[in-house]
């Protein structure tokens, strides 16, 4: 089956550079009547909740007649969840976003559907998708800090980029990837056949990137009350200057993969969360 269509774009992409390694992708909210638009910003994450939680096959059933319930079917499963306590489901949910909007990725599994059991979700990588690129498929295997602090996401999750690219990490994830594919997904005879047991490592590390999302409180988005020259010149000189100490973070490590950098800049994490809390309640 082919993927829904995604909800409409609501993040504004204010930076994308492919051409630079690591690429750099930043995405902002905005602002309304002098307010950056957390609420607004926290019920558009909640469009995206059914294809995040559910399967190829569930969502084939994703109608008027069922959407409320399949809603709220996906509302429990975050709200039961461990990471929801920390708030980490609602990192991967941004990071699902980013992938769908900017790349036009399709999940190759729903982590949220797989997990273990109630307050155990599935370890390892925070997003599984794939990037069709000129008919070639790209795995993307994504890494997400939900911080306030840059700095302490980028130090976290380099560290994880660093573990979870080791040759024996791969290998065991690849293997609990190939068991959970969505036999639904249009993609999934390519990917079985490229996650296969027989299929050496290298092959998978050939077309595999780590897409690395950070969510940080901004100076620059703080400092304005509505999108301006200014804002965005000020934006850019923060995005490259986060962009450039992660890399400075990435040079000790010898990587296989490719990496992209997406970023969310906040006004205030706390003020973010409790909308989204809101809104997530208010679906089951």
């Amino acid at each position: 089956m082919s993927f829904p269509d995604p909800p409409a774009p609501f993040l504004e992409v204010k930076i994308h550079d492919i051409s630079i390694c690591p690429s750099v992708c930043a995405l902002c909210a905005g602002y309304e009547g002098g307010e950056w638009r957390a609420r607004a910003f926290a019920e558009h994450t909640m469009e995206w909740l059914p294809e995040f939680c559910l399967t190829a096959e569930e969502l084939e059933d994703f109608r008027p007649g069922t959407a409320v319930k399949m809603i709220r079917k996906a509302a429990r499963l975050v709200y039961q969840t461990d990471k929801y306590k920390s708030r980490g489901e609602f990192g991967e949910l941004f990071l699902h976003i980013a992938l769908r909007q900017v790349h036009k990725s399709i999940p190759a599994i729903s982590k949220i559907y797989w997990k273990d059991s109630i307050n155990n979700t599935i370890k390892g990588y925070d997003a599984v998708h794939v990037v069709e690129v000129d008919g070639e498929l790209q795995l993307w295997l994504g890494e997400v800090k939900f911080y306030e602090d840059a700095n302490d996401a980028i130090r976290d999750v380099v560290k994880e980029i660093d573990c979870h690219t080791k040759m024996d990490y791969m290998k065991n994830e690849v293997a609990l990837i190939a068991n959970k594919l969505d036999r639904n997904s249009s993609h999934y005879s390519k990917l079985s056949k490229l996650l296969d047991t027989n299929t050496s490592l290298d092959e998978v590390f050939d077309v595999a990137c780590i897409p690395a999302l950070i969510t940080y409180n901004s100076s620059a988005l703080k400092k304005h009350r509505k999108v301006t020259s200014e804002y965005n010149k000020e934006l850019q000189n923060e995005v490259m200057s986060i962009r450039e100490t992660f890399k400075n973070k990435l040079s000790s490590l010898s990587l296989p993969v490719r990496i992209h950098l997406f970023l969310i800049p906040l006004n205030e994490k706390k003020v973010l969360i409790k909308y989204l809390d809101e809104s997530l309640k208010g679906f089951q």
